[in-house]
Order: C-alpha cells, then structure tokens, then sequence
C-alpha cells in the first residue's frame, strides 16, 4: 500500500513540474508575440521619427502636429524659430518633437 502512495506522490511532483516548465514556456512565448507585434513597431517609429527631426535644416518647409505649415529659419539644440505664412512678423520658437512632415527645399 506505501509503494502505490509513493508511486502517487511521485507522479503528481512530476506532474506539477511539467506544468510549471508548460507555464514558463507559454509565458516566454507571449512575451515574444507582444515585443513583435508591439514594441519592436514602436522603437522602429521612434527612431525614424527622431533622424526626420534630426535632419532638421535652416530654410526646409515643416509640417507641425498641430496642423500649421511653416519655413525654419533657426535651429538649436532642441528647439526651432518657425516662420509661418507671408507675414515675416510671425515667427514662433516651438520644440523640434512638434515636427511630424519635413520638406527639403529643392535643389535647383
């Protein structure tokens, strides 16, 4: 009677760890579904979207996140001057985060 509880003992302790080894590996592979189908997408936009703002130049045409069209006339570091429109009186300092189009000028 002992040996058929020891044989019982020792298949639910090998039970329980398959099925510890089953939950190790679904989570592993649930984690890899989301870093491709998320966060791998989103690294790739972020660098692209930080080397279109590092390629900021004076005189290129930018479209903003709010939806204003304007020339660059001053870059530093983190910041833009933007000119918009015809007025020359209209220039606006904003961050170089709130450019979402560039337009290079063409070369002619």
């Amino acid at each position: 009677m002992n040996l058929l509880l020891a044989e019982a003992d020792a298949a639910a302790a090998g039970q329980g760890a398959a099925s510890m080894i089953s939950l190790v590996v679904m989570v592993v592979f649930w984690f890899g579904i989301m870093y491709f189908l998320m966060i791998r997408p989103q690294r790739k936009e972020q660098k692209k979207k930080a080397a279109l703002v590092n390629s900021v130049e004076v005189g290129d045409s930018i479209l903003t996140t709010s939806g204003f069209y304007g020339i660059v006339i001053d870059v530093t570091d983190e910041d833009v001057i933007v000119e918009f429109g015809n007025n020359k009186n209209c220039r606006i300092p904003m961050k170089k985060a709130a450019i979402e189009q560039v337009e290079k000028p063409d070369s002619e």
